[in-house]
């Protein structure tokens, strides 16, 4: 069956439509990753969004339910070059089709991802509607994505009610969940560490009452700046002396909570292979990314860049003076991508005046 990819500008890609058979509107992004669709699909980061992958064949080793970052998929659409349903894979469980499916969620095959990503880099992010009619009413369609924002990202994503990783003896870590991949609570739980994993709208003072020992913010999806509740929270959680650990929005979100400033990138940072530097080390890794905004401007008075994105200069990370926080943009937990910079888990525990039990 075929299907059409219209974008913003009222270009339109035609390929092969597989998974769900329903149409989706979306913005588009895209991610250069070479493995780790999995992780990408069920990546709380990526709501909203419709995902081109860059690199030209997917589907290829199938897919394994316990590689699923989250309890779902959350992209809006998967874009590929070519999908196949030949999966080498001894752990493979079902198809790349089959998982679409399974979540609902619309994909497309055949079409130029190459050219759709230049499109991406030298136009910026655009929204994007992806459909198998035939007859579809473009310039109805156009005005319909000129209006579409992402609404509500951090309250659909993030988890029900309280779920506890249990380390008897550990050091106690509250997770704020603002849209949180697996693997940020299971690094922290395989470092002997007691994980409770609260809700992103819970309160500053239910957590702080539960006297954790210290404190990590998660990645999540959207416009920080929409999240003011929660930012909120946060700065009553700064004012805690509680030791913190930020990652991706949860570095966003501390930024704005102590008066700094965020912005949105033209195409975002999106894959495993994007090099920050340490500045106190003075070493470069390569790193796992998923995120449209950046933070634009700190606050001096509390806080201080600690990583820098070596391609743009953009800000990577922050430490804050007088205070055992800091928050890095990038992803240490990986999935998918390099485990290079694992080593800020350590030194979370080192700051909360514990040792790596891994």
């Amino acid at each position: 069956m075929k299907a059409y990819l219209i974008l913003a500008d009222g270009s339109v890609y035609t390929g092969e439509s597989f998974g769900a058979n329903r149409d989706a509107v979306m913005e588009v992004v895209f991610n250069t990753s070479m493995t780790g669709y999995t992780e990408v699909l069920t990546d709380p980061s990526y709501y909203g969004q419709g995902v081109i992958m860059t690199y030209p064949i997917e589907g290829n080793y199938g897919v394994n339910y316990q590689d699923m970052e989250s309890r779902r998929i959350w992209v809006s659409s998967f874009i590929v070059r070519e999908y196949t349903t030949l999966a080498s894979n001894f752990r493979n469980e079902a198809t790349l089709d089959e998982f679409l499916r399974r979540y609902d969620i619309p994909a497309i095959s055949g079409v130029d991802t190459r050219a759709l990503t230049k499109k991406i880099r030298e136009s910026g992010t655009m929204g994007g509607y992806l459909t198998t009619n035939p007859d579809f009413d473009k310039e109805e369609i156009v005005e319909k994505l000129k209006a579409y924002a992402i609404k509500d990202a951090v309250k659909t994503v993030t988890r029900g009610g309280k779920t506890r990783l249990v380390n008897d003896g550990g050091y106690r870590v509250a997770l704020l969940d603002v849209g949180a991949k697996d693997n940020i609570a299971d690094s922290l739980h395989r470092r002997g560490l007691d994980v409770t994993v609260y809700p992103a709208l819970t309160s500053a003072e239910e957590i702080l009452a539960a006297k954790p020992d210290g404190i990590m913010i998660s990645n999540g999806p959207g416009d920080p700046t929409d999240c003011g509740e929660v930012i909120a929270n946060i700065k009553k959680l700064y004012d805690s002396d509680v030791p913190i650990f930020g990652i991706c929005l949860g570095h966003q979100l501390m930024a704005l909570a102590t008066g700094a400033s965020t912005e949105k990138l033209k195409y975002g940072h999106r894959g495993a292979n994007h090099p920050v530097k340490d500045l106190a080390l003075g070493r470069v890794y390569i790193t796992s990314q998923n995120h449209g905004y950046v933070v634009s401007k700190i606050n001096e008075d509390v806080a201080e860049i600690s990583h820098i994105n070596v391609n743009d200069g953009t800000v990577e990370g922050l430490r804050y003076k007088g205070k055992n926080i800091f928050t890095v943009q990038f992803h240490p937990e990986a999935c998918p991508g390099p485990q290079d910079t694992e080593y800020l888990f350590d030194e979370f525990i080192a700051m909360m005046g514990g040792k790596n039990n891994a």
